[in-house]
């Protein structure tokens, strides 16, 4: 292991970084209690017998099933809600559920997940945020979500500490995406991807995607598997750190 400083704040291979721009799930809140005990607890008011661990495991394989690309709302054919409504039904087809009612239980999750009472934030989030903001820095959000994403931000209280908020509903496309990317930091008013730095807990989605346009990238890894050989973090407050050249982000290799 060894420590990096290239995103340090006026020095290095960024020095005239003006914005960071973070993920929204997995980055900065998480869904709680989990997506299975959620999905499992919607079943049994729904009348099915239903366990948490299976319909997390349905989920996650429903999740990959079902997603594409462009299966963001403003493109392609298939709405948001569509989309979303056939990884319910393959989730519970997986896990193994009879739903007496499927439409009425996926119009439950549907707007269940659009409540920030399902959402919790990270120890560290808000104060990462400030953290940057305190440093003369541009913050967006940037995030592969629906129309549902600004409620929950609200209700979190994170508006407030965000500049802009790009999602891929409202763009058109997902990460990694150039094209989302440049939205984003154009809402914060950079010309160029030199100057922006992205933080996010998807490899592909995150970090591939940052350095495809030239932003710098820092992975969120709280696991601590660093999957790749560059800037890792294990928790969102060691950004500050790193941010100012003080090296207590991780770099693997």
């Amino acid at each position: 292991m060894k420590n990096s400083n290239q995103w340090a704040v006026g020095s290095g291979q960024y020095p005239k970084l003006r914005a960071v721009t973070f993920d929204a799930g997995g980055t900065l809140f998480y869904p709680h209690p989990s997506v299975g005990e959620i999905y499992a607890e919607a079943a049994r008011r729904h009348g099915a017998a239903a366990d948490a661990a299976a319909l997390e495991d349905g989920f996650r394989r429903a999740w990959v099933a079902c997603h594409h690309d462009d299966a963001v709302a403003a493109a392609g054919n298939v709405s948001q809600r569509d989309w979303w409504r056939e990884l319910v039904f393959q989730t519970l087809e997986m896990a193994g559920v009879t739903m007496p009612d499927r439409e009425a239980y996926f119009h439950e999750l549907y707007d269940l997940f659009a409540r920030p009472e399902v959402w919790r934030l990270f120890p560290d989030a808000v104060e990462t945020l400030t953290a940057v903001r305190r440093r003369g820095l541009k913050v967006g959000l940037l995030s592969n979500w629906d129309h549902r994403l600004r409620p929950v931000l609200e209700g979190l209280g994170l508006m407030s500490l965000l500049d802009a908020v790009t999602i891929s509903c409202e763009v058109g496309v997902e990460k990694p995406d150039p094209k989302i990317f440049h939205a984003a930091w154009s809402a914060l008013g950079v010309a160029r991807g030199e100057e922006a730095l992205h933080v996010g807990d998807s490899y592909r989605d995150d970090v591939l995607g940052a350095l495809a346009v030239g932003m710098g990238a820092v992975l969120v890894e709280r696991a601590g598997k660093h999957p790749w050989d560059g800037a890792t973090i294990r928790r969102l407050g060691e950004l500050a750190a790193l941010l100012d050249g003080e090296g207590n982000a991780e770099v693997s290799g």
